[in-house]
């Protein structure tokens, strides 16, 4: 398998065993999985080695699959300015709520492996899907993400507070920066 391919699927790739002593943690009640399909900016995160060469530009674009599963496509922009994609797959792993998902980043051939499979969760959501708040169990990873590159202050203090009432460390956060150079077909970062 070729090197590129290889580090592809790891850029983005959520870690693949999870333990769970984190059962407390709640997701949603309730994601219309159409609605959240489209591109969303990350604003911020818990740093990550998955991420480690991404220094700005951070998206990631959901797109329904006929089966009912996403096609999941991050980018972001490295140090030397060169854009980084990872293409993977979200599946509902909770079909009564769907804000429980499984994503993998590794191979399509790999799917059948219950461990290629990281848990997803939309822990919290805002009015008309301008921003998604994202978890795991074990609160090892986090994510914010909106529909605009940015997000106002005093809304993110505000999420930043709900996710520490459900146990997450906002001193951890950091904000992902994003520049002009970002395409207009929006699918992520403008390729150099």
């Amino acid at each position: 398998m070729n090197l590129v391919i290889v580090s592809l699927i790891f850029v983005f790739a959520v870690p693949v065993l999870s333990q769970r002593n984190g059962q407390d943690l709640r997701a949603i009640p309730d994601l219309d999985l159409s609605r959240y399909s489209g591109r969303w900016f990350e604003v911020a995160k818990y740093p990550n080695r998955f991420q480690r060469r991404c220094v700005s530009d951070t998206t990631a674009t959901y797109t329904t699959k006929p089966n009912g599963r996403f096609e999941v496509v991050n980018r972001c922009r490295t140090g030397d300015g060169s854009i980084l994609t990872a293409k993977g797959e979200a599946k509902t792993a909770d079909k009564t709520s769907n804000s429980r998902l499984k994503v993998r980043f590794a191979p399509g051939f790999l799917s059948f492996l219950p461990f290629v499979w990281a848990d997803y969760w939309v822990i919290g959501l805002g009015e008309d899907y301008q921003y998604a708040v994202v978890g795991e169990p074990n609160r090892k990873y986090f994510w914010i993400l909106s529909r605009t590159p940015d997000i106002d202050d005093a809304k993110l203090n505000e999420i930043l507070e709900q996710a520490e009432k459900m146990g997450f460390d906002p001193s951890r956060v950091e904000r992902t920066r994003h520049s002009s150079a970002l395409s207009s077909d929006g699918a992520g970062p403008a390729q150099k």
